[in-house]
């Protein structure tokens, strides 16, 4: 199985989203393990979206929809019923 997620810096009001094969240690890297790539920069993250894919094709395919301007909308919509201004 593989998880689309979007992460949501509430200090920097950030998304960012991807896939994974092991959503626990993603977070952890992304919150502290990692010690480069654009994230670090944001930390913390929260989990704010999931999605359960079979296949990492689709879970890519999934990501990528997030990712154009309809997806990252939905996602912002996510992000503020979590987090309302």
């Amino acid at each position: 199985m593989f998880t689309v997620y979007a992460l949501y810096s509430p200090e920097y009001d950030k998304i960012y989203l991807g896939y994974t094969s092991d959503l626990d240690a993603r977070i952890l890297s992304h919150n502290t393990l990692g010690t480069k790539g654009w994230t670090i920069k944001y930390r913390p993250w929260v989990l704010v979206y999931t999605e359960e894919h079979v296949t990492k094709a689709e879970a890519m395919q999934r990501e990528k929809e997030l990712k154009s301007a309809k997806g990252r909308a939905f996602i912002w919509g996510q992000v503020r019923l979590k987090f309302p201004k």
